[in-house]
């Protein structure tokens, strides 16, 4: 009866600087309004891009597109995302989302897509640091605990597999490996290469 798909996408724009594009879409459909229709019907479409310093992950710039609406007033609310300036999308971004933009202050849809970006910029931050390790947001090999937990902010505490009781984050905040990713092991062995090739996070 409904589908609805989120796509966002994170981009280098510089050093220090990170594009966030999420879009939106729900669609009904072909024939369930219209018999003889026989393509879905897009009822929303919806862009929201923000810019990002990295690695406060404060958002420096907003530009919200209402493509398709039910209503023709709805893109009233576009220029009210600009409130947005200065806060940063990562832990604390969803509560300050429904305080500004909650109930009649703001639209449904875009502040579900803005929920849905938000973990695509903290994911992000580690191809920020490939990218550009001069400027790494996240290296973990400095020499104390404090500095070694200070990068590791944004992933500390953040699920069962990153509290700070689990041997994993343990090994990390000591400064010791936390061994390869399976999604680059796997890769690894795909591309005939041995793991000592692995040279990220």
């Amino acid at each position: 009866m409904h589908t609805r798909s989120y796509t966002v996408k994170a981009y280098y724009e510089q050093t220090g600087v990170m594009r966030l594009r999420g879009a939106i879409l729900d669609e009904k459909p072909e024939r369930l309004f219209f018999p003889e229709d026989d393509e879905p019907l897009a009822i929303h479409q919806m862009v929201v891009d923000l810019v990002l310093n990295v690695p406060s992950l404060e958002i420096t710039a907003v530009d919200v597109v209402m493509e398709v609406t039910p209503h023709r007033h709805c893109t009233t609310i576009e220029t009210t995302y600009d409130q947005l300036v200065g806060l940063s999308i990562a832990r604390g971004f969803n509560r300050q989302i429904t305080e500004r933009f909650g109930g009649v202050s703001g639209c449904t849809h875009i502040g579900a897509l803005l929920r849905a970006m938000a973990p695509v910029a903290v994911q992000s931050m580690w191809s920020m640091r490939q990218l550009d390790p001069a400027n790494s947001p996240v290296d973990s090999s400095t020499d104390d605990e404090a500095s070694r937990r200070a990068a590791m902010a944004f992933n500390l505490n953040s699920c069962h597999v990153w509290s700070e009781d689990t041997e994993m984050a343990q090994r990390a905040l000591r400064g010791e490996s936390i061994g390869i990713p399976v999604w680059a092991e796997e890769r690894l062995v795909k591309l005939g290469r041995p793991e000592s090739d692995w040279d990220g996070f």
